[in-house]
């Protein structure tokens, strides 16, 4: 756990990989991903596909792969929403991202585009983990939901509901939440729902909690002011990452 720590202090310290914008295609739809390759690869060509929160692709995200790919894996982050469809603000955030949480395959056709492209750059089809944060950790979980071909997904304080409807099919890949512990946007019921979801699927599941964590913990620009829902919380931000690298060892 040492180890993993110091690789933490040096992955933000040391970004020197670059990013590179990548056009591509749902029918009519434009979209730009970005994508990180490692100066050096993993021996197994390990991949990690973004999906970044609400707002879309941001500097967290972008940051975030470039230092997946100094740890030598390939990483791509998503664009779910498209050319014409950023938003602007948290309004306008909150109505792309509800359409696409009340119409999933929309939602599973977009990470399954994503995830052809950071195959494209090199990545192992065979070795990747999908992560996302906020909306983009309710994306990840859909993936696992989605049986699309990954080896784990990580959500990083996530939404974790579904359509109560929904027929509750066998997870193969492995899960990992990551979830703030006062997160006032994720109640007991669905925390609930999802553990039974996780049981009934025969999942390979964890769930990590943080303590004095609300929404966003990740989110340097949230601001520290709990009592608004959502705020960063840098032990939550350096721990959860830690747990996640983990999850890589033990997943790829």
């Amino acid at each position: 756990m040492k180890n993993l720590f110091l690789v933490l202090i040096l992955t933000h310290f040391s970004m020197n990989a670059q990013l590179e914008s990548i056009a591509f295609k749902d029918g009519n739809q434009n979209l730009i991903g970005f994508s990180s390759k490692p100066k050096k690869a993993n021996a197994d060509k390990s991949g990690i596909l973004i999906l970044p929160a609400w707002m879309g692709i941001d500097d967290h995200s972008k940051e975030v792969a470039q230092q997946l790919a100094e740890l030598g894996h390939y990483a791509f982050i998503a664009d779910i929403y498209g050319e014409g469809n950023y938003p602007k603000n948290s309004s306008e955030a909150g109505k792309q991202a509800g359409f696409y949480k009340n119409n999933v395959a929309d939602y599973h056709r977009r990470i399954q585009l994503a995830l052809d492209q950071l195959i494209k750059t090199g990545a192992n089809k065979d070795k990747i983990v999908i992560i996302g944060y906020c909306f983009g950790g309710t994306g990840a979980l859909e993936a696992a939901r989605a049986g699309i071909n990954v080896k784990g997904v990580v959500s990083f304080h996530g939404g974790l509901g579904k359509a109560e409807d929904r027929i509750i099919s066998e997870i193969n890949p492995k899960v990992l939440v990551l979830h703030g512990a006062d997160d006032p946007f994720v109640p007991e019921k669905e925390i609930l729902a999802f553990q039974k979801e996780m049981k009934d699927a025969k999942a390979d599941w964890q769930m990590v909690y943080y303590s004095g964590a609300v929404h966003s913990f990740t989110n340097k620009k949230a601001g520290n002011d709990n009592s608004r829902g959502a705020a960063y919380n840098e032990l939550a931000d350096k721990r959860s990452f830690v747990h996640f690298l983990s999850f890589l060892k033990e997943t790829l």
